[in-house]
């Protein structure tokens, strides 16, 4: 049997009649697992290889990708939406506050028009909307009024049972938290019950006029 010695230096030899780049490669590899075998503090230093012209960076040709067409189809729906017809313009959010109300009334009303409209139709959100401002829809009569008749005002937007419930919670942190106003920051607005990051970010551009990640076209 051959010592571990005299097996080193017999890959060393058959590496050595090896010629050409991949020689030099199997040498490289070959050396940093043959000194393993070596006893403890004989091990032999490790040799880096490099070749002229390479300067160990990878330059990888990356391209940017476009979808076909694009910018054919964004002319499509630019212009279908020239008009401004659609139930979203004359009864979404921006459409259903009181533009008569002191302007923090007028941040709470967009608000609760975004609680009101997931899940439901502009027609169904609009119409429950004028109800409620017939009523008063202010962040204290919210709290005052009985979730029998908020029930009754607001149906039949989609959960309007679950609504019900956010409206009356909402409401009271307003009340006591912010003076029946709304929170100025999305931090602040999806602490609110029923209040999540998509209606935060609308809410902060109708009643702040603050684009803080998405918001309507203008």
């Amino acid at each position: 049997m051959c010592k571990p010695r005299g097996l080193v230096l017999g890959v060393y030899c058959h590496v050595d009649l090896t010629e050409g780049r991949e020689g030099e490669r199997l040498r490289s590899i070959t050396e940093i697992e043959a000194s393993s075998l070596l006893p403890r503090g004989r091990r032999r230093r490790q040799i880096k290889v490099e070749y002229d012209g390479d300067d160990g960076a990878s330059r990888v040709k990356t391209e940017h990708w476009e979808p076909p067409d694009w910018m054919k189809q964004l002319g499509f729906i630019r212009e279908m939406r020239s008009c401004r017809d659609a139930p979203v313009d004359n009864m979404g959010a921006e459409k259903c506050y009181d533009t008569q109300a002191p302007a923090h009334v007028r941040r709470f009303q967009v608000l609760v028009s975004l609680m009101l409209s997931s899940q439901t139709k502009d027609q169904v959100t609009g119409a429950a909307m004028q109800r409620l401002r017939a009523h008063g829809c202010t962040a204290e009569n919210i709290v005052a009024t009985d979730d029998k008749k908020l029930g009754e005002l607001i149906y039949p937007v989609g959960f309007w049972r679950n609504k019900v419930k956010f409206l009356k919670q909402t409401s009271a942190m307003l009340v006591t938290e912010f003076g029946g106003d709304i929170p100025n920051s999305v931090e602040g607005l999806v602490r609110l019950p029923g209040v999540g990051p998509k209606m935060a970010h609308l809410a902060m551009d109708i009643a702040w006029d603050q684009v803080s990640g998405i918001g309507f076209y203008h």
